[in-house]
């Protein structure tokens, strides 16, 4: 595909060419190489990662499939953590699909979870920009962009381009899937006990309302944010907090991040 002027103002002959290129590409395995290529022409991105997530199942990897591409925070991810992802959650609770920069789907206090500190952070971005299709009522095809800080946020123009071909994208994704899903889908992971990772934490240790602020803190909600959520004052979310770290033996957020953990492990476990 050409390097042209796409990332700034979009240049109708050369975006009609590429499309059709991309078109021509929905029935063969290349699919996703050649969307990454077309969508560089319309905004600057250091990664790329093509997942599907479907309500009850771990995320499935569908670009890159170069095992030597997937870095070890990436699997992290991909088992366990992204269960705390403002994406995984924003899909949960029904966003639309779109083009959306992951600082608007986030929490208030993201970037101090242990999640952010421990996982996210290694990604070493400074914006994410998520691609969101819905394949059917359950499944829903994510295409994430991520810039390093030395690109800089993501320009309106680039945004404005990635929105004005989102629905040609869409559509071909679709068409995509219809194709070649059979080729991915036999090697879905399967995690029916996941769904039910932030019920069953600490379940017997905790009340149910600890469970249910607990969740909210590892997800990245600030005490105030979690008292505008769940109805009650920012004082009474504070004693709750004490009361999980009493409760838990532990003192600090990271502590409790290595016991989800653990107990993902332990899920897991039981699932095979």
């Amino acid at each position: 595909m050409h390097s042209s002027t796409l990332r700034g103002q979009l240049a109708l002959p050369e975006l009609m060419k590429d499309l059709g290129q991309l078109t021509s590409h929905v029935r063969v395995p290349s699919f996703p190489t050649v969307l990454e290529d077309f969508l560089r022409q319309l905004c600057y991105f250091d990664t790329i990662i093509m997942v599907t997530y479907k309500k009850a199942l771990k995320p499935l990897l569908i670009h890159p499939s170069d095992l030597s591409e997937q870095s070890n925070t990436l699997r992290m991810y991909l088992n366990q953590a992204y269960l705390l992802d403002p994406l995984f959650n924003s899909l949960q609770h029904g966003i639309t699909p779109g083009v959306y920069r992951l600082v608007d789907m986030a929490p208030d206090s993201f970037e101090e979870t242990e999640y952010y500190q421990t996982c996210y952070r290694d990604f070493d971005l400074v914006d994410e920009i998520n691609i969101l299709v819905d394949l059917d009522k359950t499944t829903t095809f994510a295409v994430s962009l991520g810039r390093q800080k030395a690109v800089g946020s993501i320009r309106r123009t680039e945004l404005n381009n990635l929105k004005t071909v989102f629905p040609m994208i869409e559509a071909l994704i679709n068409q995509f899937w219809l194709a070649q899903s059979g080729g991915f889908v036999d090697r879905a992971p399967s995690s029916g006990p996941l769904k039910q990772a932030l019920k069953t934490f600490a379940h017997g240790v905790l009340t149910t309302r600890e469970q249910e602020i607990l969740g909210l803190l590892l997800k990245g909600h600030s005490s105030k944010s979690i008292a505008n959520e769940l109805g009650i004052s920012a004082g009474t979310v504070k004693v709750h907090r004490k009361n999980i770290h009493a409760r838990l033996d532990t003192s600090t957020q990271s502590e409790i991040f290595t016991l989800f953990l653990s107990h993902l492990d332990a899920l897991d476990r039981e699932a095979h």
